[in-house]
């Protein structure tokens, strides 16, 4: 089927992914190899597990100043060509005849900043997004509910919203308040979202080892809001916990740091394991000045096997295709 945008079928695949105790994964990207690593991890767990609709969203950032995707999307860094290429590709890779077109694919405008995505939100064309997370998390709690509730009033019948409560931070920032069930039910009264962030100690770009999630938090929030959290930071979040975040009333998680991370080693592990097809004569010398140990290839010649973009591609394509599969088999069951 095509991207999934109108906003009555977005709000049914969020109802029918609760009815069966799912939560929803929103993987990020900034290149077609990250895209297409997430469609067809989804389309190889949606064949085995028998659900061949099986919802999944891809999200970019656009303006944020902590990682804008959409700029590295292109080399030109023009963050708005960057969002039509992401968006021409989601097109094109769940068209009719692509292999990824049975599933229900939902393209996700992440962080938009109230001001830098100003031009962006407001063209009077929401396009094929199927939720857009209007981020005034920066601004005075007040003020953030207060723009907020305006871009609701007048975007809220076209697209799902997800406000941000309070601002979660990168790792090493200083951490930023929690959101507490009081300020997340005010936020919500507020506002008029459909779905919250709210920072439960997470972060983002941590690592397991600086884990600060707080699932009795998350349950209070929950309670307080309904099951309509969205966790940011996930990559900060032991494996062990991640499958209990539907009973802590999380619907929707945000993944990108694990997918970028964990796929960097084996890239590199496979570059210096054929260093000299890589490299060609060049190894020898990597080797000599200490950057390659002794035991890497240095008497083989250069291969175009190794020496293209679609090689180093291929290997992450592959990693991040089993990373996002373990995420699949989290919550789809």
């Amino acid at each position: 089927m095509a991207l999934i945008h109108e906003r009555a079928e977005v709000l049914a695949t969020y109802a029918d992914a609760a009815c069966r105790g799912w939560v929803v994964p929103c993987f990020g990207s900034e290149n077609l190899t990250t895209t297409e690593a997430v469609l067809e991890a989804a389309a190889r767990y949606a064949a085995a597990s028998g659900i061949p609709d099986l919802p999944v969203t891809v999200a970019i950032t656009g303006a944020y100043p902590h990682r804008s995707q959409a700029a590295f999307y292109s080399h030109t860094r023009q963050v708005g060509l960057g969002l039509r290429l992401f968006l021409a590709d989601l097109r094109e890779l769940t068209a009719a005849g692509s292999p990824y077109a049975r599933l229900r694919v939902m393209a996700h405008f992440d962080h938009a900043q109230h001001d830098l995505d100003a031009a962006a939100l407001e063209s009077g064309d929401p396009g094929p997004w199927a939720s857009v997370m209007y981020d005034a998390s920066t601004l005075p709690f007040t003020a953030n509910i207060a723009a907020t509730r305006a871009f609701v009033e007048r975007r809220g019948q076209q697209v799902v919203i997800e406000g941000a409560c309070d601002e979660i931070v990168d790792s090493g920032d200083g951490g930023g308040d929690l959101t507490t069930p009081e300020r997340a039910a005010r936020y919500l009264a507020g506002t008029g979202v459909d779905l919250m962030v709210a920072n439960l100690g997470t972060e983002h770009r941590a690592s397991g080892a600086d884990l600060r999630y707080r699932g009795d938090l998350a349950r209070a929030c929950s309670a307080a809001v309904g099951g309509r959290l969205v966790l940011h930071g996930c990559s900060s979040v032991p494996q062990s916990e991640l499958g209990g975040l539907f009973a802590d009333g999380v619907r929707k998680v945000n993944i990108w740091t694990m997918l970028e991370r964990d796929a960097s080693p084996l890239l590199l592990a496979d570059m210096a394991a054929n260093a000299d097809r890589v490299a060609g004569s060049a190894a020898a010398g990597l080797v000599a000045s200490g950057l390659l140990g002794p035991a890497a290839p240095v008497a083989g010649r250069a291969a175009l096997s190794h020496c293209t973009t679609a090689y180093r591609q291929e290997i992450v394509h592959r990693a991040m295709v089993g990373i996002a599969t373990g995420f699949f088999a989290l919550w789809y069951r």
